[in-house]
């Protein structure tokens, strides 16, 4: 479209604010939840053998939590769309210190609000499930001092509601005053985390295979908060006619269709988890799987019409797209509003009873202890980081085959990578990681130190900027500008880089009721999965990464800094082989395994595993850090000698004038 054209369309085209249209979209949200809620509340009510606690409960919660969910879809949604799918102002090359534009700054304003709006809510939530779960009508709870300390005491949704507010709280507040590109990064993945303590709670968290439901649910949600949030983002910026329209919503159509697979494949297994295909059309709680399965594939119908018909016109006719995308959003809200009454309605009979204490605490059982057998023999793929692997093997592929030349070793060490987290998370050793100590530092020490070793030798990065091209808005200048942001700059300086990869080991292990806390949950294994591999990925990028960072020490000096760190490091290995104090007993006996472990020797062995763990990583890093000081020392070699033959060497016989005056000197004193 020329630049003529487009001014004479927006010229012809009314600017709209965009409250209405989130206001609509909350509305049927809320609406749908609290009337399909109402509907089942007797039900419901009666499983959970509690009186009526009234319809302001009834009606209120469901509809506030639809309203919650849409407020957080629109806070991710709008801090995507402020972070990557429009440019801001640049100054320079990269991204670092841009500016926000005008669009930028007022997408971020509204997911500040829209964070605000869920911290509100939450704290609402707070009396609401107490009147939920008692039966007490929300009037006599609301205003009631003594109702809320018991809320928070005794009912865990509300404890969550309260981490759902804290978090929100942060997110909203920083966001109304941050007008740079890096903070719409960050605030993305604040609000993210916002919605956490929400996905790993309901029926996905608890019961038989809980594992498989928390991943996949957590998948949903991510995906979800992003194809709603971005696209009432994307259709408020049409109603002000930004600028930038035809390409943001051409980068917004390739996350729509991600996230539409992701949601489709992750609810099935979450139902599949949950319902027979026979109980589907027997019990309210499939029939509301079905009818926001309905409702997904609609949404998807929708998607397709967009890539197909409206985007491609956007260069004339925008109004097309912002109509049917306004359409779209507002079934994504009637959706939300159904599933929302999922968490409050009865599931079918479990399809598998009798579920012993190990199947509730970890999701599945164990017959025997781990051995190399079992190891290599039992799988139970994992849904998270496994995923997340096998995704980044995919694009890393495509990326290498669009860059002519890219050195075939690289792919190797990231494919190895990619495969020791599969293989590590979804073999024996993963599946004995909740139930045995050792198991669980065997997973620690792969996921720190085996992993990020092989990862960072494939350069990810570099990769990413040779297959984009140079001086547009798009993956290669995110990662360039990351490579020279303060941030990574701090993280990867010796002392710091150092002190962040031994803290986290130190942190978890020193502090018992931590340690047994973090094992007990599902959500502790997420945490804690996620922290080994990102520590030990900034460790030992910053220690032998090919990709660039800026102000890098010399492979001299991180040599240095290796020798000081393995020592530390590999201490906590010694500390843990002479403990004498069981960590995580109670958890360990509550599993009742069907073998009978002996806790303390299962604990030193995993300190012996910690102690001498570090061998295979230290072989690698130390080859690769001597290598590149070959490299150093022979370039600064050339350097010397390029810098001699063009001073015809002239220092050298600077060097040659000034002994022969101090010979002369001496001859004459004499």
């Amino acid at each position: 479209m020329s630049h003529n054209g487009s001014h004479t369309m927006q010229a012809t085209a009314a600017v709209k604010v965009a409250w209405p249209f989130y206001a609509a979209a909350v509305v049927v949200a809320a609406l749908v939840a609290g009337t399909v809620a109402t509907m089942f509340s007797d039900d419901s009510l009666a499983a959970l053998g509690i009186p009526d606690p009234g319809t302001m409960t009834t009606f209120g919660l469901p509809a506030l939590r639809a309203t919650a969910w849409l407020c957080a879809a629109l806070a991710a949604g709008s801090f995507l769309f402020s972070a990557f799918l429009i440019p801001p102002r640049r100054t320079g090359d990269d991204l670092n210190g841009a500016r926000l534009s005008v669009d930028g700054v007022i997408a971020s304003r509204t997911a500040g609000w829209a964070s605000l709006s869920v911290c509100l809510i939450a704290l609402t939530m707070i009396p609401l499930v107490l009147s939920d779960v008692s039966g007490t009508p929300l009037g006599q709870v609301l205003f009631e001092p003594s109702a809320w300390a018991t809320a928070l005491e005794q009912v865990a949704d509300a404890q969550v509601w309260l981490g759902v507010a804290a978090i929100a709280g942060v997110v909203g507040v920083a966001a109304l005053g941050a007008h740079s590109w890096w903070a719409q990064v960050a605030l993305l993945v604040g609000s993210l985390a916002t919605i956490m303590p929400l996905g790993l709670t309901g029926h996905s968290a608890t019961g038989g295979d809980h594992d498989y439901g928390t991943n996949s649910y957590l998948w949903h949600l991510v995906f979800m908060l992003l194809w709603i949030g971005a696209l009432m983002a994307l259709v408020a910026y049409g109603r002000r006619l930004g600028p930038h329209l035809d390409a943001a919503a051409r980068r917004y159509s390739q996350v729509a269709l991600f996230a539409f697979l992701v949601m489709l494949v992750s609810g099935v297994i979450n139902a599949s988890i949950r319902v027979r295909p026979e109980d589907l059309l027997q019990y309210n709680y499939g029939l509301v799987l079905v009818a926001k399965t309905v409702a997904l594939l609609v949404l998807g119908l929708i998607g397709y019409a967009h890539r197909s018909i409206t985007i491609p016109r956007l260069g004339t006719d925008r109004t097309a797209f912002t109509r049917l995308a306004a359409v779209e959003v507002l079934v994504m809200a009637a959706v939300t509003g159904v599933a929302v009454t999922l968490g409050r309605t009865p599931p079918p009979p479990p399809r598998v009873v009798g579920l012993s204490e190990m199947q509730l605490q970890m999701g599945y059982a164990l017959t025997e202890p781990l051995t190399v057998t079992n190891w290599l023999g039992q799988w139970r793929f994992e849904l998270l980081y496994s995923v997340i692997a096998l995704l980044l093997a995919v694009y890393y592929l495509h990326l290498a085959r669009r860059v002519d030349g890219w050195r075939h070793s690289r792919t190797v060490w990231w494919l190895l990578g990619c495969a020791t987290v599969v293989a590590t998370l979804s073999s024996g050793v993963g599946m004995h990681m909740p139930a045995s100590y050792s198991a669980h530092m065997i997973v620690h020490m792969v996921l720190s130190m085996v992993a990020p070793v092989l990862l960072v030798l494939g350069a990810p990065l570099t990769l990413v900027a040779a297959a984009y091209p140079a001086g547009e808005f798009n993956p290669r200048m995110w990662v360039e500008s990351f490579q020279r942001s303060r941030f990574l700059r701090l993280i990867t300086w010796p002392p710091v880089s150092l002190a962040q990869f031994v803290f986290f080991f130190y942190i978890l292990y020193i502090s018992i009721p931590l340690y047994e806390l973090m094992i007990s949950e599902h959500a502790g294994h997420v945490i804690m999965n996620g922290m080994f591999l990102l520590s030990g990925y900034f460790y030992f990028w910053e220690l032998i990464g090919p990709d660039h960072i800026e102000g890098r020490a010399s492979a001299k000096v991180r040599l240095a800094w290796l020798w000081v760190s393995m020592p530390i490091h590999l201490f906590m290995g010694v500390y843990l082989m002479q403990l004498g104090v069981i960590m995580g007993e109670d958890f360990y006996n509550s599993l009742n395994l069907p073998w009978e472990p002996d806790l303390l020797a299962d604990q030193q062995t995993g300190g012996g595993i910690a102690w001498a763990s570090g061998s295979f990583p230290l072989t690698v890093v130390f080859a690769v850090l001597f290598y590149q000081w070959w490299r150093e020392d022979k370039a600064e070699t050339r350097e010397l000698d390029r810098q001699a033959e063009e001073t015809d060497d002239e220092e050298w016989r600077r060097y040659n004038e000034m002994l022969a005056q101090y010979s002369d000197s001496g001859s004459r004193r004499k």
